[in-house]
């Protein structure tokens, strides 16, 4: 007898476990997108509106044998997922894959390709005509993001503000020096320490030129502007308790073999869960791998054994556009800094795009 997998988005780590697992078990993936989108090419897309199309995979290439429903969660219980339309998916398992929301361009604030697109390319043409850009946060989108800009369009002036204090916190000081090299080569601006006194007038991601006062009472005037911090978790569905209290962070509490806790029969992956680490794409892939092998084994009628255990250490591949970067990297020696040859190859050169190809089929 066949059982149902009811997957709850179709971010990094949910679109690995319902392609994992569509051959062994009735799978349905629910998504209100129309594709899996690979964020980690966003801010290029936003750069190259003519390659965005290449972050986005349709679900049908990735799930050929289970079920999309595009939709949105409105509730859990220990016996399915209701949905905004009012219904109910009974499922055997279920997985809570719903990651989280950043501000856009880092994500894009559209369900459908076909818009999301529109807006990439509408915010590239009030990013073209624009000299002096603004970066709220010195985080990896922000400094990401100035790069990406820089390596389109080396002329314009890139600052970017931020009130914590040092760059890369809890990083290898020769990462942080290597990074502070590259920034200061690209002609990136970078201000930590201070704040806004105040919002920007003009709308983010829209050209108009303003003035801004830093706490610090210094003037930055720009063109434009965008937010690079704020993270939510994509939990509201399971405000009503029935499955299980969240943190207060909106995070819901796993086990070391990534259950909800109380359920052996649900799991979480990736951003929503309270695992003690950040929260990256590749974590939430390999808590796709412990999930995939758990109820592999329960539906094969044995004990699930994987477990999770987050690194000791802090990583990161950070590209500052196609070419430079930098990187830290677990080894048994200690943490390794990478060099921007080796971020360019790894990530910087395509984003993952090829590694998405090679995983979910051809792009949309």
């Amino acid at each position: 007898m066949s059982r149902t997998v009811a997957v709850i988005g179709g971010g990094y780590g949910g679109a690995a476990v319902a392609k994992a697992l569509q051959a062994q078990a009735d799978v349905v993936l629910i998504d209100p997108r129309d594709a899996f989108v690979n964020a980690a090419a966003s801010l290029r897309a936003l750069t190259q509106p003519d390659w965005a199309g290449n972050m986005f995979f349709p679900f049908e290439t990735l799930l050929t044998q289970g079920e999309v429903k595009r939709d949105r969660a409105v509730s859990v219980d220990p016996g399915g997922v209701t949905l905004a339309s009012g219904e109910h998916v009974p499922a055997d398992y279920v997985v809570l894959a719903t990651g989280s929301s950043y501000a856009y361009p880092a994500k894009p604030g559209s369900d459908s390709v076909a818009e999301a697109l529109d807006d990439l390319r509408r915010t590239n043409k009030e990013l073209r005509q624009s000299g002096k850009v603004l970066i709220l946060g010195a985080g990896p989108v922000g400094l990401e993001l100035a790069g990406e800009i820089k390596d389109a369009w080396p002329d314009k002036h890139v600052t970017i503000v931020d009130p914590g204090q040092e760059l890369l916190a809890g990083f290898e000081p020769e990462v942080v020096e290597d990074l502070r090299g590259q920034l200061d080569a690209l002609g990136v601006d970078v201000r930590l320490g201070t704040g806004l006194a105040t919002t920007p007038s003009t709308e983010a991601g829209l050209a108009g030129a303003f003035t801004a006062t830093t706490t610090g009472g210094d003037k930055i005037t720009a063109d434009i502007w965008f937010r690079a911090y704020g993270t939510s978790t994509n939990s509201d569905y399971l405000a009503d308790g029935k499955l299980t209290t969240r943190t207060p962070q909106g995070q819901v509490p796993v086990t070391e073999y990534l259950n909800v806790v109380g359920h052996d029969h649900v799991y979480a992956v990736g951003d929503i869960t309270d695992v003690a680490e950040a929260k990256m794409a590749g974590h939430a892939m390999r808590h796709a791998e412990v999930v995939v092998k758990n109820i592999s084994a329960q539906l094969s009628g044995e004990r699930p054994t994987a477990t999770y255990a987050p690194q000791p250490v802090p990583s990161i591949l950070l590209p500052l556009g196609r070419n430079g970067g930098v990187g830290q990297l677990p080894s048994p020696e200690g943490p390794t800094a990478a060099s921007a040859a080796m971020v360019a190859e790894y990530k910087g050169a395509d984003l993952f795009t090829g590694r998405f190809i090679e995983q979910f089929g051809p792009t949309a």
